[in-house]
């Protein structure tokens, strides 16, 4: 399981203006701002953004310019392999240190969507054990019981981050794991070609 909510594509105008800087090119910009205040590029300056995002990373740097920002909820397996991407990315996590007894432990905080019937027995068995040990912590503040949760969750306990990219981030990222087989991946990917001139800017190899 995997949700990408609350995101917002930023500063994409001052980043097609700096890619007009090496050639003083800016007379030829004709991109502007809709009525409900969204960027609209031109087609002098969609032309040139996809030349460049075309051209390869050295002359697309103007994507490193173009920032998402994106509340990103999955689980601890997935982001173990997220993690991988730390150049230019930076998150900020719910904690499970802090806040995992701060609430019933439930078979909803897990991915399971893809799990067997017998495996989901085996999940709901310890999460009960977790549950007990949570109520436990609580009335006894024994570290003990808090340990005991910390060092058995399971990976599949999910995690909301809130997550800073950008465009070229998001490009190395979907043609490393378009294909991956984990299923969380191929929404990720459909995620980011999803977003503003993604075809144009992003799917440059397609």
């Amino acid at each position: 399981m995997l949700k990408v909510e609350k995101f917002s594509v930023m500063n994409m105008d001052n980043a097609i203006r700096g890619a007009r800087n090496p050639m003083n090119s800016w007379d030829r910009s004709d991109s502007r701002f809709d009525e409900k205040g969204r960027f609209i590029m031109g087609e002098n300056d969609l032309s040139l953004a996809r030349r460049l995002a075309v051209a390869g990373s050295d002359h697309r740097k103007f994507l490193r310019q173009i920032f998402v920002s994106a509340d990103i909820t999955a689980p601890l397996y997935w982001w173990k392999e997220f993690d991988t991407y730390k150049v230019g990315t930076v998150a900020n996590s719910t904690s499970t240190m802090h806040k995992i007894h701060a609430k019933p432990i439930e078979m909803s905080d897990f991915s399971h969507d893809r799990m067997s019937e017998e495996a989901k027995v085996f999940l709901q068995k310890t999460i009960d054990f977790l549950e007990i040990r949570r109520q436990k912590f609580i009335e006894s503040k024994n570290r003990d019981y808090w340990h005991d949760i910390i060092q058995l969750l399971p990976s599949s306990y999910n995690q909301l981050r809130t997550c800073t990219m950008n465009y070229e981030n998001l490009t190395n990222i979907y043609y490393a794991r378009r294909s991956h087989k984990l299923a969380e991946w191929h929404v990720f990917c459909d995620w980011i070609i999803s977003l503003p001139y993604a075809n144009e800017l992003i799917k440059t190899k397609d």
